[in-house]
């Protein structure tokens, strides 16, 4: 079943990953870790700690895999335009000659 989700970082369809996301899932792509708030549909850089799940404790480091209880990943994680130029190139890159 397609959930329609995309990795965070580049975009690369998830379809064939299982849910739940396991913590230390990370992208076939690029190597992105996915249990992340930036794929998380609580992720908002609008409110206080970037979360708008009112008890989760706030996570540091919005890009690396974390314990949150609260985490439900989103299909509108991708968002190429929150990128920078030389971040896209990265994971595009990273993506057509994979990770080292």
């Amino acid at each position: 079943m397609d959930h329609g989700l995309r990795c965070w970082k580049c975009g690369v369809s998830l379809a064939d990953y299982s849910l739940p996301l396991r913590r230390l899932e990370e992208c076939r792509g690029c190597g992105a870790e996915l249990h992340v708030c930036r794929m998380c549909e609580f992720y908002d850089t609008g409110v206080a700690k970037h979360c708008r799940e009112p008890v989760a404790e706030e996570v540091k480091d919005k890009t690396h895999a974390n314990f949150c209880d609260y985490f439900r990943p989103t299909p509108e994680a991708y968002r190429p335009g929150d990128l920078s130029a030389a971040d896209r190139a990265r994971a595009e890159l990273e993506a057509l000659f994979g990770k080292k």
